[in-house]
């Protein structure tokens, strides 16, 4: 081949690469995201993204080795569960996922640089962020609570040691004691939550023969998710033993001695007192959410819908319980949804695509036995800058011969399939 021949071909084949060197020499350094939160948003979100985007370096940060789940604590409290039962591991789920996993407390974001500081003094980068870090409880709020008070009153909203406390002051409660329950302001983590807790401690306390108790569920609303599937229940199962004061009857928790165990509501002289007091405080979003300048004035985390992109940083994204996705609860199933569809558009993004429709799903079960359930779902999608919901359902009133024992079978199956899907393992 001639000299003139073989730079015609060279210069041809070129043009055909759009003057690029070869292709070793342009290569795309691997895209890094690192994940805050191994829970059921920041699991199913690096699970996911492996999957859709094999070739990201993922890193899953948590400052926990092993943590309990939110969903089924309350079984567990009750000795329906063993704690065990709802105990994960951060090293197990990262290995299950294919990601590398850094058991640290994150200390500092630098949302604009997208860096990350852990305590033990390592410096992180990524191309994106991801938090699914849960919720803080708001202290101040109840007058005489704190976090190191708190434990007298436990609240096991954050899978603690509390889950084990509130269990063992539920099993030393003697017949004719006094238990309240305090349910916060929305929003706040499951809400469902307190009253299904009501409902089993009440189940259990008739099961062991401690039928003169009383059970009150002191709320700062004057009203809650399926209130007439909790009311009807509690009417058949348990006679008089639950009695819910709602905000207009002076329900709100405003003060508290852990002490001595007594419970100060809103507008009332005289205080409760009580035998045993499972007080959850007011919520808002994570403190490393606060500090990385992610919350608004709400103290939740604003997000477009689309993405869970934050509103307030670009490549910041926030899943779960700490991000504003009213319609949505803050539970579980939510988080898991939204982390599927974050993921998507993360991958989707990475490859120049678009992301996808948003489209979301939930369903939130609540025993009201160990052996039955009600339940609410909703399907959802993004329009015009919010979270819409596109249909819902609740469990009937009046519902058909066995129908709450196969919701309780579903509510058990569910259970395990989540912590399949989000963890890579069910039960133990």
């Amino acid at each position: 081949m001639n000299p003139s021949r073989r730079r015609w071909l060279q210069s041809a084949a070129l043009s055909c690469l759009g003057g690029a060197t070869p292709l070793l020499a342009v290569a795309r350094p691997k895209a890094r995201v690192i994940v805050i939160g191994a829970g059921f948003g920041g699991a199913t979100f690096a699970k996911t993204l492996r999957a859709l985007s094999p070739h990201t370096d993922i890193l899953l940060i948590d400052a926990r080795t092993h943590w309990c789940t939110g969903p089924f604590t309350n079984l567990a409290v009750t000795g329906l569960r063993s704690i065990d039962s709802i105990r994960r591991s951060t090293i197990d789920i990262g290995r299950a996922h294919g990601v590398r996993t850094l058991v640290d407390e994150v200390t500092a974001i630098d949302p604009i640089t997208k860096r990350v500081r852990v305590a033990s003094g390592q410096q992180l980068h990524a191309d994106r962020i991801v938090l699914s870090p849960g919720i803080a409880m708001r202290w101040g709020v109840i007058e005489g609570l704190t976090p190191a008070l708190s434990g007298a009153m436990p609240h096991a909203w954050t899978g603690g040691a509390q889950v084990q406390a509130l269990r063992d002051r539920i099993d030393a409660l003697a017949d004719g004691s006094t238990v309240l329950i305090s349910s916060p302001p929305n929003p706040y983590r499951c809400p469902p939550g307190p009253y299904e807790r009501a409902s089993l401690i009440a189940e259990h306390l008739l099961a062991t023969d401690r039928k003169r108790c009383k059970i009150l569920i002191a709320d700062a609303k004057d009203d809650f998710t399926k209130r007439p599937l909790f009311l009807a229940e509690w009417d058949e199962r348990y006679g008089g033993m639950i009695e819910w004061i709602p905000r207009a009857k002076g329900g709100e928790v405003v003060r508290v001695d852990p002490s001595s165990g007594e419970v100060w509501l809103r507008d009332q002289p005289n205080s409760i007192g009580t035998h045993l007091a499972s007080i959850v405080p007011p919520q808002q979003a994570a403190a490393i959410s606060g500090s990385a300048d992610l919350v608004d004035e709400s103290g939740w985390c604003p997000v477009h819908p689309q993405t869970f992109e934050s509103t307030r940083h670009a490549g910041i994204h926030v899943l779960g319980d700490a991000a504003i996705a009213a319609p949505m609860p803050k539970s579980a199933f939510a988080a898991n949804s939204q982390a599927k569809l974050a993921a998507s558009a993360i991958a989707a993004a990475l490859a120049g695509r678009q992301p996808p429709d948003a489209r979301m799903i939930n369903t939130c079960y609540s025993m009201v036995a160990h052996d039955a359930a009600i339940s609410v779902s909703g399907f959802y999608s993004a329009a015009s800058g919010r979270i819409a919901i596109v249909s819902e359902g609740v469990s009937p009133l009046n519902p058909p011969d066995g129908l709450r024992q196969r919701e309780a079978a579903q509510a058990y199956d569910w259970y395990e399939s989540i912590s399949m899907d989000s963890f890579g393992s069910a039960t133990r």
